[in-house]
């Protein structure tokens, strides 16, 4: 379980997460959703340990994120921002081997190996492991850091906003990829999402915030209402039901 206990966050007189207390489950897809500026990514940031909270913790299985140490940490959570990049010009092999590193520091066992080719395999990489990544598509580059997470094996899998720079249909196939990581490995993922109607086509549960507050917490059913879009966007949502899947639509 990921417990967020009264956590706060300020950037000057800006408050972008105000007394936030929150958990996040053991298994499937949480999607953490809300307008621009409502503190997903800072709430995203302090639970990967990349910023630091103004007051309140986090923890993760019991483990203290601002306190474990962090090879410990990496080998629990997976974290994968949405401007994650390199500067040195990698192969896709390489960088799935970046994953291993809270594990063998660097010196690749056995185990590693099974983990790294087990990760491309799953991914389907294996012809494209010798490509350098600025040679790949954006579908095939975000596959690749994804594959890096993978080989990491960790129970919790922290995604900020795998949507982004992708078209319809490599959006669509990121979220079935996303939903298989929860349903055929076990991991628990939670990802930051601006696309309401991908968080109700694969997420099991979606928590939105607004101007650094939960304002909603709910399985697919209950949040996909007027009402409830109407408290998290400020602006009214008509939604109507495609194929069993609610939709969200709205005109300006």
């Amino acid at each position: 379980m990921i417990a967020l206990d009264h956590l706060t966050k300020r950037y000057g007189r800006f408050v972008a997460l105000d007394d936030v207390s929150l958990e996040l489950g053991d298994s499937g897809v949480t999607a953490l959703l809300g307008p621009n500026g409502a503190g997903k990514s800072t709430l995203f940031g302090i639970v990967g340990r990349l910023l630091g909270p103004d007051a309140g913790t986090v923890t993760v299985d019991g483990l203290d994120v601002a306190r474990a140490q962090s090879a410990e940490l990496a080998r629990t959570l997976a974290v994968l921002r949405q401007d994650a990049h390199v500067t040195a010009r990698l192969t896709v092999m390489d960088l799935v081997e970046f994953g291993r590193f809270p594990h063998s520091r660097g010196r690749l066992t056995e185990e590693d190996r099974q983990h790294i080719e087990r990760a491309l395999g799953y991914l389907e990489l294996g012809d494209l492991r010798d490509r350098f990544l600025d040679e790949l598509s954006g579908g095939q580059r975000q596959r690749a850091f994804i594959a890096m997470v993978l080989a990491q094996d960790t129970k919790y899998v922290l995604l900020d906003e795998p949507l982004n720079n992708l078209d319809l249909r490599h959006m669509a196939d990121m979220m079935k990829l996303i939903r298989r990581l929860a349903d055929d490995l076990g991991k628990a993922v939670i990802v930051v999402l601006h696309d309401v109607n991908f968080a109700a086509r694969y997420a099991d549960r979606i928590v939105a915030l607004r101007d650094g507050r939960v304002v909603a917490d709910a399985g697919v059913a209950e949040f996909m209402t007027p009402h409830v879009l109407q408290s998290v966007y400020g602006a009214h949502v008509d939604v109507r039901e495609v194929d069993g899947t609610p939709v969200a639509l709205y005109y300006s």
